[in-house]
């Protein structure tokens, strides 16, 4: 499934759905009628396919102001109410430091460094078989 939507210079933003995650990738500035936009978008894909994890990989994403820092938080709270996890992945530092000087705790989002580690912390947490040392009795 993907749902593109406009972002800055005409691209698109495209929802993914990837298993039981949507993987939202944003390149560039994102203006505020297109992160409006893309948290509908999100919260309906959401709904539609019951997915249980959101990834926002903001990788490509210079510049943050508190408008879309908000947006992020309002995403990570609507689909907390639809039972999925939302992980923003591949935060610069720049940004960061932008949004704790914004004062933005961005509650219920969880962070990730790149895309990879995001869709393993919201994969299905499998116990690793634990294997004791082979020991070889002798005749």
């Amino acid at each position: 499934m993907s749902a593109p939507i406009p972002g800055s210079s005409g691209t698109q933003v495209p929802v993914l759905k990837l298993g039981t995650v949507l993987l939202v990738t944003l390149q560039g500035d994102l203006y505020d009628e297109a992160a409006e936009q893309l948290q509908r978008n999100i919260g309906e894909a959401i709904a539609a396919s019951s997915v249980t994890g959101v990834v926002i990989d903001i990788s490509g994403v210079e510049i943050v102001d508190s408008f879309l820092g908000r947006v992020f938080a309002e995403v990570a709270a609507h689909a907390k109410l639809l039972a999925a996890q939302t992980v923003v992945a591949g935060m610069r530092p720049a940004v960061a430091i932008t949004l704790v000087e914004l004062g933005l705790t961005l509650p219920g989002l969880r962070t990730a460094l790149d895309a990879e580690e995001a869709m393993r912390l919201l994969s299905p947490a499998t116990t690793p078989l634990h294997h004791s040392p082979v020991r070889q009795e002798s005749p």
